[in-house]
């Protein structure tokens, strides 16, 4: 399964050529990872994916630029691996004809309190079980 974020583009987004700039499509990344783990959290008092998490990597492949205009882009969101301390969060940044963007991020989870990386949980495993995806798309 896929996390699907509907993403608004916004004016300052753009470059002197009247793209989406390349720093921007991290912003994107960022809020639909953010989206998607906030939909992960079991509520009820669960510690899961509390305490926070830090990047270690994001890796961006630009397909096409993008223009901005009033209609979102969707992201779509989905974990290519959980390892025992990490975990690899791959994204389409498309159109339903165009992709612009395929990205992956490798997000540890952290716990603030201690200030070092901690090992993904049995419950968090389980949550993230639902969302991974072999990443084959169609072409776009």
């Amino acid at each position: 399964m896929r996390h699907i974020y509907s993403c608004p583009l916004r004016w300052s987004d753009m470059d002197a050529f009247g793209h989406v700039n390349n720093v921007v499509f991290l912003r994107y990344l960022e809020e639909a990872r953010i989206d998607f783990m906030f939909r992960l959290a079991p509520g009820d008092g669960s510690p899961s994916f509390s305490g926070g998490s830090v990047v270690a990597r994001h890796e961006i492949d630009y397909v096409r630029p993008l223009v901005h205009r009033h209609e979102p882009v969707t992201i779509e969101s989905w974990v290519t691996k959980i390892g025992a301390a990490s975990l690899t969060i791959a994204y389409e940044i498309k159109d339903p004809d165009v992709t612009y963007v395929r990205a992956s991020t490798v997000v540890v989870p952290f716990n603030l309190e201690a200030q070092r990386p901690r090992r993904i949980t049995a419950e968090e495993r389980e949550f993230l079980q639902v969302y991974v995806d072999d990443g084959m798309t169609s072409a776009a």
